[in-house]
């Protein structure tokens, strides 16, 4: 039997992925992402930024029991 071993950088190789199919679909992460590069940020900063505010944001939407509001995202 074959068993595929999934490391930490395959799960931030999918996550970072995520992400950018996300920024470019969602206004939320793509503004988080267009200031944080006019702060002086690099991209994988940038990018690394916006998968930890994905993840606290679905994070938070799992515990609430709530579906995706676009206006409470913009924190």
């Amino acid at each position: 039997m074959l068993f595929k071993y999934y490391t930490s950088r395959n799960k931030i190789n999918a996550l970072t992925f995520t992400i950018m199919s996300a920024m470019q679909c969602n206004p939320v992460f793509k503004t988080t992402y267009k200031r944080l590069l006019s702060a002086g940020k690099s991209k994988k900063v940038a990018i690394i930024a916006c998968v930890k505010k994905m993840v606290i944001t679905l994070n938070s939407m799992l515990r609430d029991g709530t579906i995706w509001d676009e206006n409470s995202a913009k924190i």
